[in-house]
């Protein structure tokens, strides 16, 4: 936990995802969810329009919710190699908690969609930095099954939602390793008037 703005910096200067085959089940508990969840409501949201909601797997609904996936990868005919059909099924097992982000995009508000998108990515780093600030492991995945039109049906998405992002929750077994960052010099520069 921080106890500074301080150590709040240097939190999220470290701030690692951890892949969810490495997580373990120890953590999050319900109210460490809950509180990740909370945090991931407190972003940028022009015009308070809410543009997200959460599905979470926990228990027995993430092994249930592996069917679907392992349907999903069969029917879509992508190649069965290297026993990719239980890798699939045991998608969600990983991690204790899966929760999926979904962008619900109003398209009837003066908002523009854009914006309500950019409002649901917020969502799925603030929890991100939640999990790292309770000392657990997290991931925010897409992939296939984002998109893939079985799996949003299972999750019974309308036509104006999108995944975010799946939020991957556990514990941490062993740190991560550093990686390579784009340095700030590369990707900075200073608006400055035409001469």
């Amino acid at each position: 936990m921080t106890n500074s703005p301080n150590d709040l910096v240097q939190l999220l200067k470290k701030r690692r995802s951890i892949v969810a085959r490495d997580m373990g089940q120890d953590g999050p508990d319900a109210d460490q969810l809950s509180d990740i969840l909370k945090a991931g409501l407190r972003v940028p949201d022009h015009g308070k329009l809410g543009p997200w909601r959460f599905i979470v797997f926990e228990g027995s609904a993430r092994a249930q919710f592996g069917g679907v996936l392992e349907a999903a990868y069969l029917a879509s005919g992508m190649p069965d190699e290297d026993d990719r059909r239980q890798f699939e099924r045991e998608r969600f097992t990983r991690a204790k908690a899966v929760v999926a982000v979904i962008s619900v995009v109003n398209p009837d508000s003066k908002i523009p969609e854009w914006e309500q998108i950019l409002s649901s990515g917020a969502v799925c780093q603030n929890m991100l930095n939640a999990a790292s600030a309770m000392g657990l492991a997290g991931q925010w995945l897409t992939e296939w099954y984002a998109y893939d039109p079985m799996v949003l049906q299972a999750m019974r998405l309308h036509e104006n939602e999108r995944v975010a992002g799946f939020m991957y929750f556990g514990s941490v077994v062993t740190p991560p390793n550093e990686r390579v960052r784009p340095d700030l010099d590369d990707r900075m520069s200073h608006w400055r008037p035409e001469l």
